[in-house]
This record gives structure tokens, C-alpha cells and sequence, in this order.
């Protein structure tokens, strides 16, 4: 039985090291780098920690936060009723608290986490109205640049808006360093990158 760590960061290019700082404590890491709305079973490194709890070899998970388990509240507390049910230990190192305690449900710990986990579901809500209200203001003051909600723009579009990465990238330049001059992240290059593969 074995003590392990999962962390989830929501893109390639996020860096998990902040999450990684205690990783010589743990027998394993699973790290998933997905949005938080996939739920924790369709992850691909959850999935194989869940495999590993059935087959016995886990006794203890540890995650920076709650939120790294779901996105919303339900998701939060299914995971966490499940590892009760296994008997498996989960300690949230920012509030630095097990789930179990003696092998029974700690209560503090329910409580904090449906708080938490209802704070962060509403922090998200609102930033989601402050994204679309400021969308709304930015097309009434006719400077709105973005496609609209829902939209998809074309390969082709994506490519000519893009046009300097594309050439620097056909040019043999790193993904890195073609991001960097064209002013765009690193995932957008990758999507570049495969776009003028398939063309090709």
C-alpha cells in the first residue's frame, strides 16, 4: 500500500512544478494536464490511479486542492465518497486535512470541502458573467475582436490569422520560439503546427 500525489494543470504548457514541490514523499505521481470540467474518471492519469486503488496498491492520495478533483461541487464530493468507500486517505495540502480519520469519514472535513468547493463553482460562475458582460460592452463600443460565442472560425481563417507563425514554423522554427515571435501561446502554435501537417 502505497502513499501517491495527483495533479492536474489545465494545458500543455502549464508548468506543475508548484504541485511537485513535496514529490520525493510520494511513491507515484499521476499528472493529468486537462481542462477541469473532464471529469475525473475520463482522465487519462486518473483513470490509471483508480485502476490502481482497485488493485489494492494505494492507500493514501494527496492533491494541492480540492478543485483538482472537479470542477463542480457533485464531481468534488463523488470522488471523495468513493475513496471513503476504498478506504483511501485523500490530504488537501492547502488546507491540510485528511478525508478519513481512523477509517471513518472525518466531518470537518466534508464541510470545508462542500465550502470550498461551492466557493470556487460561484467564482467561476461570475467570471464567466464578467467575460460575457465585458464581450456584450466591447461590442457596443463596436471594438469587440473576438468570434462570437459558439462560432467556429476555419481552418484556413486560423492559419491567415496566424500567418507569422505559420511561416516561422515552416521555416523549421520551435514551437517555443515561433509562439514567441508570432504573440501567441504555445498550444495555439501546436494547433499551427498540426494544421500545416495535415496540409502537407
Amino acid at each position: 500500500m502505497s502513499k501517491v500525489k495527483y495533479i492536474r494543470v489545465s494545458s500543455e504548457e502549464q508548468n506543475t512544478g508548484r504541485q511537485e514541490v513535496n514529490a520525493k514523499e510520494f511513491s507515484k505521481i499521476y499528472i493529468d494536464k486537462v481542462s477541469g470540467s473532464i471529469k475525473f474518471i475520463d482522465r487519462k492519469e486518473a483513470s490509471k490511479l483508480l485502476a490502481d486503488i482497485e488493485t489494492g496498491v494505494v492507500s493514501e492520495i494527496h492533491i494541492s486542492s480540492i478543485d483538482r478533483l472537479g470542477r463542480s461541487i457533485i464531481d468534488i464530493l463523488t470522488m471523495v465518497e468513493f475513496f471513503n468507500q476504498k478506504s483511501i486517505k485523500l490530504f488537501v495540502e492547502n488546507i491540510g486535512m485528511f478525508s478519513l480519520i481512523d477509517n471513518k469519514p472525518n466531518p470537518s472535513f466534508k464541510m470545508i470541502i462542500s465550502v470550498l468547493g461551492n466557493v470556487a463553482e460561484m467564482e467561476r460562475s461570475n467570471m464567466l458573467e464578467r467575460q460575457r458582460q465585458g464581450i456584450e460592452l466591447a461590442k457596443a463600443k463596436g471594438s469587440y475582436s473576438g468570434r462570437l460565442y459558439g462560432s467556429k472560425i476555419s481552418d484556413a481563417d486560423f492559419l491567415t490569422k496566424y500567418k507569422a507563425v505559420a511561416k516561422e514554423l515552416k521555416n523549421g522554427e520551435s514551437l517555443r520560439r515561433a509562439s514567441k515571435i508570432g504573440g501567441c501561446s504555445l498550444g495555439t502554435a501546436q494547433k499551427i503546427q498540426r494544421l500545416l501537417t495535415s496540409i502537407n
